[in-house]
């Protein structure tokens, strides 16, 4: 049959098609698996239950195989349903109906296998056209499938496809999600293929959970550990999440980076090891931690992480983490010729028309013995060929090898090799270029040019633009691309030298307190930005010097600079929450109200305010509302409306959630608030008190009031530019709908939150928006698509390390009519279901209109008889 001509089902990419057949439940997490292999291998799955329901399905699937490239089989226990009036399952006809394309055939392991199943399995194995394997789980069919269809197109599909334009395009770019991957290499990974398939093979085998690649700094463990990561991802279902601990020192901070890395936020109801327990539990996640021989202390947490979750760890240390069932894997400096190769390719980098030949392959050989085939070394050497030939360079080294001798005798060779290497690559640099390298080591993780600016003082900025060229030109700086702005790093040894420089000329505290006022400025700009249209770039920029940003805050308040700490955390306010660093600020808060007695009024008050609402979230207590109306009438006095106002409003929360509410006192105090609010000038701070206010009037169940001032709010954000603040004032506004019992517009404004906080990358509000659509969605009837919306808005919460319900949910009482009506069980399959989703597709889920995954309308309760409206 001519598939140009056939007609019936046309996707608009030319992708080569790969039709998935198996039954749909029995092997659910099997075909999520393929289809997950299939996209990343930039094919388009074709899979059965995605299909058109009105076709008659044996037409779909025949019109679905006619198009098809690649038949893939999946079979274990159940033969499949068989129609009536016919002979065989559907399973089989899909497998009679296949046209002359090449057959993967993947059996899972059963000692029970339906009869008629068993029969077609003997056909297929006596058929030649089919290639067949047995697997046990879906991590293992990853692996085979991956490798089995990128042979497949190798062997058949060398030539382009009949169909107009390229074989394969693009891979579409993936959707955000909550875990830090491992960064790309620009650079290919040169002498390692045996270190790369070993430890691949120590990640994928059976009860190897935790391999350690050791060596000494600069041997290329990280290199090969992200290159590992990304060989084996098939092999891990729910992810690669990498965390970069060169920044942080104190072993009880691992699991606060492990956190950030995989979206965990941590609002301290409960241990963070026992949230990150339960946000992965079930996860068959892979863990890459670099740069641990520094935090080894953090072992114990890490042990117990492997304990009680399947996830896996890879770390890189110079030490092993001397924990239970540890794989160590050495990783020795490269072979002579490696190393060769390694040099010439960097030097090519710098110099594209450098050639290793005759007349230098001897000087090459030279520089890479002299450095032990240290393949950081080598770089920092290949950097120079712009300036000095290899016979020079070989020259250089070997006058400053002297330098080994005189190293510290506790130290391993290598590393004082790499110390000797970096300080001869510092010595090349002009007096300017080796004092800004010294000064920029105060940055831990990274930075923009505007503080290589500040940490120049007083260099002329055409200076420090060619200075800090220079370092990234000799491999002492990189450079990143984060769209509109420049991102710089500097690798963790190179910064250590580099501090050690400053330490020895008695600079060091004088660029840390640089460093603090640098931060204690940028954030005040970002606290003044951050809340208009340039919101999202301060995101993305604050996300990347978060740590730094932290340095600053705890430099501070060691020095006692209480009011600058207040000032710089205050600033920031509007980010914590979106971060989930509000525990942190506790931290920092409660330990100025404890030590800085010489703090400011304005300063302790701002404290007191930020501990106690970090408590109100966590666990509301009445005993806060006096310390919480004292601060709102100092503010008052000091004529600051806008944290007078922002003070009401939780004092006006806390009456409400009193048993039984005070609604007299709430009363009072928004309105209050609202007289605050109304007196101000900001027209951000008006909009984001209007929005706290009118989520206290929905718990009040004043929904006349919260409406208008929602929509007063939403207003005032939009014209402020400020998104975050649009999308959790929409969110309330969609429950006010609820209330009303104008479910279209309620699911308007729902739908417009979760855009806008999957835009920006707040996840919680992605969660507050699917508890939404599932009000919606339940009132209208569709019970399955409603769990789904919910499932998918539990498992957001469960990554986050929060299952319990929000104070400011409001679907628990429509929840609850479901749970105790005839639906409940179809409702807890669809939930279930629903809690497998990632976040992509739960945000592609709410975004549809209809649909589900498996969608079957049903009744259910209205918001008349749920008692939603209020």
């Amino acid at each position: 049959m001519d598939r140009a001509a056939s007609g019936l089902i046309r996707t608009p990419d030319q992708r080569l098609r790969v039709f998935v057949s198996s039954t749909l439940r029995e092997l659910a997490p099997e075909r999520r698996a393929a289809r997950a292999v299939i996209e990343r291998l930039a094919l388009a799955p074709v899979m059965f239950e995605l299909g058109a329901r009105p076709h008659p399905p044996r037409s779909l699937y025949r019109a679905y195989l006619e198009q098809s490239d690649v038949f893939v089989g999946m079979y274990w226990e159940s033969y499949g349903w068989v129609a009536p009036e016919e002979v065989v399952s559907g399973l089989e006809d899909e497998y009679n109906l296949t046209p002359d394309i090449p057959m993967l055939i993947y059996i899972k392991e059963s000692s029970k296998r339906d009869a008629g199943l068993d029969r077609l399995l003997e056909r297929i194995r006596s058929d030649d056209r089919v290639s067949y394997a047995s697997f046990h789980t879906p991590a293992e069919l990853k692996r085979l499938l991956t490798s089995d269809l990128a042979i497949l197109l190798a062997e058949r599909f060398t030539t382009a496809s009949a169909r107009e334009g390229p074989l394969l395009e693009p891979a579409p770019s993936p959707s955000a999600t909550t875990i830090v991957r491992p960064p790309s290499s620009l650079a290919r990974m040169i002498g390692r293929d045996v270190e790369l398939a070993t430890v691949a093979d120590l990640l994928t085998g059976k009860h190897r959970r935790l391999v350690t690649i050791t060596g000494p700094g600069g041997v290329g463990k990280t290199r090969l550990a992200i290159a590992a990561a990304r060989e084996v991802e098939p092999a891990f279902p729910d992810g690669v999440a990498f965390v970069d601990l060169a920044p942080v020192h104190d072993p009880s901070r691992v699991l606060d980076a492990i956190a950030v890395a995989l979206g965990v936020r941590d609002s301290g109801e409960v241990s963070l090891i026992g949230k990150l327990k339960e946000a992965l539990r079930e996860a068959r996640l892979l863990l890459v931690l670099d740069n641990v021989e520094h935090v080894v202390d953090s072992a114990p947490y890490l042990a117990q992480l492997l304990g009680d979750t399947e996830v896996s760890v890879l770390a890189t240390s110079r030490i092993l983490l001397r924990v239970d069932g540890e794989q160590s894997f050495p990783l020795n400096v490269l072979p002579a010729s490696a190393a060769t190769e390694l040099f010439a390719e960097r030097a090519r980098s710098v110099k594209p028309d450098f050639e290793l030949n005759d007349a230098n392959a001897r000087a090459v050989a030279d520089i890479c013995t002299s450095l032990d085939n240290l393949p950081l070394a080598i770089e920092l050497a290949a950097a120079r060929v712009r300036l000095l030939s290899p016979a020079e360079i070989a020259e250089r080294l070997h006058h400053s090898l002297p330098l080994l001798v005189d190293g510290a005798r506790d130290r391993p060779e290598r590393q004082r090799t790499l110390r000797a290497t970096i300080e001869w690559s510092a010595q090349l640099l002009s007096p300017e270029e080796r004092t800004l390298l010294q000064r920029l080591g105060v940055f831990r993780t990274g930075f923009a040019f505007d503080a290589v600016a500040w940490m120049s003082e007083g260099l002329p900025e055409d200076e420090t633009l060619r200075a800090l060229g220079a370092l990234i030109d000799g491999s002492l700086i990189q450079e990143h691309d984060r769209g509109s702005r420049a991102w710089f790093t500097m690798l963790a040894t190179v910064g250590e030298y580099a501090r050690e420089q400053l330490t020895g000329r008695g600079e060091l505290a004088h660029y840390e307190e640089l460093h603090a006022d640098f931060y204690l400025q940028m954030t005040a700009i970002a606290g003044a930005e951050i809340i208009g249209p340039r919101q999202e770039a301060w995101l993305s920029r604050l996300t990347d010097e978060g740590n730094e940003v932290r340095t600053a805050i705890e430099y501070l308040l060691e020095q006692h600079r209480w009011d600058d700490a207040v000032d710089l955390v205050w600033s920031l306010d509007w980010y914590w929450g979106i971060g989930g660093r509000l525990k942190d600020v506790g931290v920092w808060m409660q330990r100025v109200l404890d030590e800085g007695s010489d703090a400011s009024d304005r300063s302790r008050n701002i404290a007191n305010i930020e501990v106690l609402l970090v408590e109100l979230w966590r666990k509301p207590e009445q005993s806060a509302l006096r310390p919480l109306e004292e601060s709102a009438a100092f503010f008052r006095e000091q004529g600051d409306r806008l944290t007078e106002a922002k003070t009401l409003c939780a004092v006006a929360l806390l009456h409400l959630l009193k048993d039984p509410p005070d609604f007299l006192s709430a009363d009072e105090t928004m309105n209050q608030a609202s007289d605050a609010a109304a007196s101000l000038a900001d027209e951000f701070g008006s909009a984001i008190v209007g929005m706290m206010i009118g989520r206290a009037y929905l718990m009040r169940g004043n929904v006349p009031r919260a409406i208008e001032t929602l929509d007063a709010s939403i207003s005032a954000g939009r014209s402020v530019g400020d998104r975050l603040l649009v999308g959790s004032a929409v969110g309330a506004r969609g429950w006010a709908g609820i209330f009303a019992g104008d479910i279209d517009p309620a699911e308007q404004c729902f739908r417009e939150q979760l855009l806008i906080a999957s835009t920006i990358g707040h996840e919680p509000g992605v969660g507050y928006a699917l508890e939404g659509l599932f009000a919606t969605t339940a009132t209208r009837g569709d019970i399955d698509r409603a769990g789904h919306l919910l499932g998918a808005a539990d498992a957001i919460r469960q990554r986050k390390g929060n299952s319990a319900a929000a104070i400011l949910s409001f679907h628990g009482r429509l929840l609850q009519q479901i749970e105790l009506g005839p639906q409940a069980a179809q409702f807890a399959r669809a939930r279930a279901a629903g809690r497998d989703l990632d976040s992509a597709a739960a945000v592609e889920l709410g975004l549809n209109r209809s649909g589900g995954l498996d969608r079957t309308p049903t009744s259910s309760p209205s918001a008349e008889t749920t008692g939603l409206r209020k």
